[in-house]
């Protein structure tokens, strides 16, 4: 599917504003990037670059925000519509917040949010 940039932003803001207030409370400098494409040219959907919640003892002040990147390329080639993008981003988001709170791959998999 082909979208804007700014659309495409649109679509993680009202993603991000109808996420469950269970994973969205305990936010704590953490920050929602989009960019283009991965890095190492993957399909990768998105990734939680950080320090877990449930691994904070370490995490000291004036340490850089953890990030939450979604990849807009790989997430709008593998949807045909609008609707179809925007319920993926809901996911991948809800996917990486799970590692922001501690949940390991397997444990997400097993829960459905793989």
């Amino acid at each position: 599917m082909d979208i804007s940039a700014d659309d495409f932003e649109a679509l993680v803001e009202e993603a991000l504003e109808a996420l469950p207030e269970e994973l969205t409370e305990q936010l704590d400098n953490l920050i929602f990037v989009v960019e283009d494409e991965p890095e190492d040219g993957s399909d990768t959907l998105g990734v939680y670059d950080g320090t877990a919640l449930t691994e904070r003892a370490a995490y000291g002040y004036g340490q850089l925000p953890d990030r939450i990147v979604l990849f807009q390329g790989p997430l709008s080639r593998m949807c045909a519509s609008e609707d179809e993008l925007y319920e993926e981003i809901w996911i991948t988001l809800v996917h990486e917040l799970g590692h922001y709170h501690g949940i390991e791959e397997e444990q997400l998999h097993e829960l459905g949010w793989g």
